[in-house]
């Protein structure tokens, strides 16, 4: 609570007009409360199996071969490190490309959040599902679809080298053409985020600047930007980090002169011997993780926030004060507009186009065929890719869902000393980049493992399915307890007092409460694992190839020009099903809401 709030409360309950009621304390005894019931006893031995084995274990197995590979310390790795000019130069382009995206997401995201929330703007609803692409197009799909747009065969650079056969095929590639997409990429947090903190602001508030003589200009910039603050800053601490572990993009468009940390850790733990320089970045990524989210926890706690209006009133698009300035943000907002397009529509068009006519830059009413469509949609190995990914996802959303519902169940009913370690320990994968955690399971299931029945996990369908599982389960756990805690208390005691057990209440009480919610998890979950890339290329098996590695592929070597098409079949199919199930999370309530 901030100083301002404390200051403005009551200082005696007679003042605020309400009956002294006692302290609220934590129960006393709910570890042994826990421990005696069959629920939590079932829940805290497969929590604690499930950290160790897969949470705790990897990260120990991986300090170890790191730093004591044969039972001794040493510092070998870092000698290793020191000494590889690649390694060194990939540290320095991850740091400079994630300040670099720190200035440039911050810019176009908050410009866009301005220009859909804050502005009045023609066709704004239109405006937004244009920025809002990132949403189902990201990723490996995005980082090849740039490729294929404007990379050295792409189809606008075909295009000109019909007109200009001099030009430059490699103009785009390299740090400028890694800044680029991943600006355009990486603006969802704040379409998710910054925007919903700007609807909030109290329209009184502007009201009342805009009577004392404030322009716009001085309304957004004294009231509205910092009033927005600490979500730009969470927002700019989740873009650095994205900037740091970046993959996906560095390794389809950074070319020879630009690798970050992340593609040199693919490239070093493809051999037994340099894979300890592998650990030693993901240990170094990692580190810089918790860092930087161990500074924002220390500057959202230090903040001070306060609210200027006990009913605040929705806020409203502002109007221009000079028709120069309508003129100039309409400009600039289309154009931009008109870059988040831009991919999404090739997309569309070259799915249906003749891989030919792509090549050679120009295409006509006579190259479109549905060939591809047919081709991806009647042969299995074909679509194998797509069913794999969609298979994946949906298995280990639902998974980690109903897992962690019991889990959730229990860390909200005994708030005690054990349920906070469990906690803690479930949230490591928050911490951690998926390629840390993905080169941790390779190296610690590789061999038989008694935690596991002595079974070797590495080359089995199990293991990414596992990965998928474990990056997920932070996000799931911090919105399902959420969801119980919203439960009336009322409800399950009037369930007890009918003689329904504990799973019984779950199951016919609980769970239909928070159905919804449960409903939205495992969705937006599915959405970011359908076309993941960088826990398959460490974990997948070579019979269950997935989307994301059939794609990158595509990109690589002569292939690239034969599977282009194909390729593009893939995106509008995962287009399709993620903007789909998107709507099923917000559309229909949205719906409901205007209804």
């Amino acid at each position: 609570m901030s100083t301002a709030q404390r200051a403005a409360e009551p200082r005696t309950p007679d003042e605020a007009g309400v009956t002294p009621q006692p302290p609220t304390r934590k129960p006393r005894g709910a570890t042994a409360r826990m421990l005696r019931s069959p629920l939590g006893i079932g829940v805290v031995i497969g929590t604690l199996w499930f950290s160790v084995a897969f949470l705790v274990m990897p990260n120990v197995t991986l300090l170890q071969a790191t730093f004591a590979p044969d039972g001794e310390l040493s510092l070998s790795a870092f000698e290793r490190l020191l000494s590889s000019e690649r390694a060194l130069r990939s540290l320095g382009n991850s740091v400079l490309l994630a300040a670099t995206l720190a200035v440039t997401v911050n810019v176009v995201g908050i410009f866009i959040v301005l220009v859909t929330g804050w502005f009045k703007m023609r066709a704004r609803r239109v405006l937004w599902l244009g920025y809002a692409t990132t949403f189902i197009y990201g990723g490996i799909v995005l980082a090849t679809g740039y490729a294929f747009i404007y990379g050295r065969y792409g189809f606008l650079t075909n295009a000109i080298a019909n007109v200009w056969p001099e030009m430059d095929r490699d103009w785009f590639s390299g740090f400028m053409a890694v800044v680029l997409v991943m600006t355009f990429a990486t603006t969802t947090n704040h379409m998710l985020f910054l925007s919903s903190a700007l609807a909030k602001i109290d329209h009184q508030s502007i009201e009342a600047a805009r009577l004392m003589g404030a322009s716009n200009w001085t309304i957004l910039r004294r009231i509205v930007l910092p009033t927005l603050r600490p979500m730009i800053f969470a927002v700019t601490v989740l873009v650095f980090l994205t900037g740091l572990g970046a993959l996906t993009a560095p390794l389809v468009l950074g070319g020879q002169d630009f690798q970050t940390v992340a593609p040199m850790i693919l490239s070093f733990s493809r051999t037994t011997t340099s894979r300890d320089v592998a650990a030693l970045l993901a240990i170094l990524l990692g580190l810089a993780t918790i860092v930087l989210l161990a500074i924002l926890n220390r500057v959202e706690r230090g903040g001070t926030y306060f609210a200027v209006a006990k009913v605040a009133s929705p806020l409203e698009p502002q109007a221009f004060r000079t028709r120069w300035g309508s003129i100039v943000m309409h400009v600039l907002a289309w154009a931009l507009w008109a870059v988040y397009v831009f991919p999404v529509l090739c997309a569309v068009l070259f799915s249906f186009a003749d891989s030919r006519a792509v090549q050679g830059g120009s295409i006509g009413l006579g190259d479109l065929t549905i060939e591809h469509w047919v081709t991806v949609l009647t042969q299995p190995d074909a679509l194998s890719p797509f069913i794999v990914s969609i298979v994946y996802s949906a298995l280990a959303s639902v998974a980690v869902v109903a897992a962690l519902v019991l889990v959730s169940r229990a860390l909200t009913t005994w708030r005690g000393r054990l349920s906070s370690v469990i906690e803690y320990v479930l949230h490591i994968p928050w911490i951690l980049p998926t390629i840390l955690i993905a080169l941790g399971l390779v190296i610690t299931f590789d061999r038989p493992q008694w935690l596991v029945g002595g079974q070797v996990l590495q080359g089995t369908v199990i293991i990414l399915g596992l990965a998928y599982v474990i990056v997920k389960i932070p996000f799931t756990l911090r919105l399902l307890k959420a969801a119980f805690a919203a439960v009336p208390d009322e409800l399950e005691d009037a369930a007890r007092i009918l003689g329904a057990g504990q799973l019984t209440t779950i199951r016919r009480v609980v769970v239909p409460i928070i159905a919804p919610t449960m409903a939205a998890v495992a969705a937006l979950n599915f959405t970011s694992l359908v076309d993941d890339y960088d826990a398959a290329v460490f974990l997948y098996h070579p019979l269950a190839e997935p989307l994301g590695i059939a794609i990158r592929r595509a990109t690589e070597g002569d292939s690239n020009v034969q599977a282009m098409s194909v390729t593009f079949v893939y995106t509008v199919l995962l287009m399709i099903v993620q903007g789909f199930v998107l709507w099923l999370v917000y559309g229909r309530g949205l719906r409901r809401r205007r209804g």
